[in-house]
């Protein structure tokens, strides 16, 4: 799946907004952080200089971040901040998600109709798959159903209806990781 420049250019801007907030997480927090000292370093140093040098910093930071696993940010941040950054982060990714599906079943059934053939609700799907990867506990059926049904009416009401049903599966399989982390611990 090809991610095309505008949600490049989102999700550099969801990164940054992830450093403007770890600017501003004192040295103590920041060394929780798995990133290199040097940048640990460059965040610190950063929460002091004047706003026009500050943001020149925080894009340059933004690029060195990018490479290192977020997710362990966001939950610091998130731990600190409030939860505000990781559920925005959440909500794009999903809509990413159900935008992706939506062009994928649009272009399944041009296939079928300027082929002859006849598409039906249980389609294959590269992006469900993915999702299957990234959330197990989705069904592919369901998420099939419901962009076969936006496809075929155009009723946004299944728009909103696979955002809401990515999104509950989502929070499921967060849940079942912390029951999951918390026994482990037990």
């Amino acid at each position: 799946m090809q991610i095309s420049r505008s949600e490049q250019k989102r999700r550099i801007k969801e990164i940054e907004r992830l450093v403007e907030e770890l600017i501003t997480l004192p040295a103590h927090e920041l060394r929780k952080t798995s990133l290199p000292e040097e940048i640990r370093e460059s965040l610190l140093s950063a929460a002091h200089l004047p706003d026009k040098v500050k943001k020149r910093e925080i894009k340059y930071l933004t690029r060195l971040i990018r490479e290192y696993p977020l997710e362990s940010l966001y939950e610091l941040v998130s731990s600190r901040r409030g939860h505000k950054l990781k559920e925005r982060q959440l909500v794009k990714t999903i809509d990413f998600y159900r935008q992706a599906l939506i062009s994928e079943a649009l272009e399944q059934e041009k296939l079928c109709r300027s082929g002859g053939g006849d598409w039906t609700e249980n389609w294959s799907s590269a992006t469900i798959a993915q999702l299957q990867h990234t959330i197990p506990v989705i069904d592919p059926l369901t998420l099939s159903r419901l962009a076969y049904l936006f496809v075929r009416t155009r009723n946004p009401r299944y728009n909103r209806e696979i955002f809401r049903y990515l999104r509950s599966m989502q929070e499921l399989h967060n849940r079942n990781q912390q029951r999951s982390s918390v026994s482990g611990e037990a």
